[in-house]
């Protein structure tokens, strides 16, 4: 009890930003994040709503050297380490889509600067200790982002099956009604087949 009340705890401190933009057809929004050379970023995406839930996502580098490019993407998750120092730019972009715009979940997690050797051996063991630390909370991090990841992924679920349900229900009406409008058919036309006429 007391591990699960900690963990608690820490995840409360360690700050994870998600963000949502709204992607306007034919647009493109870029983010930029500074980083040092050999600091671990990773980039987390979700499609929420909008056309086919696709997205293209480009990362590049300081110099504009394309780090990552996917084309009409629902999700992903791409991790990698800065090479050099600098701005890196992740871009969503929504060029494939005419009139439909597009809303993206989304975050970028930038890792802590890689860090010189020492050579006391007490500093070592705080080192091993801090790094071991920041490690459970890179993996809270992580858990924090599936959890995030899992809600909106659970909304687009709901709003699809929400939209299933009311193309049902509006179908069983319309056969319903096709239905009545057959029986009362057959009903006129058994009538005037039974009819007697009569000649004058």
């Amino acid at each position: 009890m007391l591990s699960v009340l900690v963990t608690f705890l820490i995840s409360q401190l360690i700050p994870a930003y998600s963000y949502f933009i709204n992607v306007e057809p034919k647009k493109e929004i870029c983010f930029y994040d500074t980083a040092v050379s050999g600091t671990k970023m990773s980039l987390t995406f979700e499609v929420a709503e909008g056309g086919f839930l696709d997205i293209d996502v480009r990362i590049s580098g300081p110099e504009g050297k394309t780090v990552y490019k996917g084309s009409r993407e629902s999700s992903g998750k791409y991790a990698f380490s800065a090479y050099m120092d600098g701005d890196y730019k992740y871009c969503f972009g929504n060029a494939m889509s005419k009139m439909t715009s597009k809303v993206v979940k989304f975050n970028m997690d930038i890792g802590e600067k890689p860090k010189q050797e020492s050579g006391d051996t007490l500093d070592q063991d705080h080192d091993k200790l801090a790094e071991q630390l920041e490690q459970l909370s890179g993996q809270l991090v992580a858990v924090k982002h599936d959890q995030e990841y899992m809600e909106v992924r659970d909304r687009t679920h709901s709003m699809i099956n929400g939209s299933t349900n009311q193309r049902v229900v509006w179908w069983a009406f319309f056969e319903a009604l096709v239905l009545l409008a057959m029986s009362l058919g057959q009903v006129y036309y058994l009538k005037r087949f039974f009819e007697v006429r009569r000649v004058v």
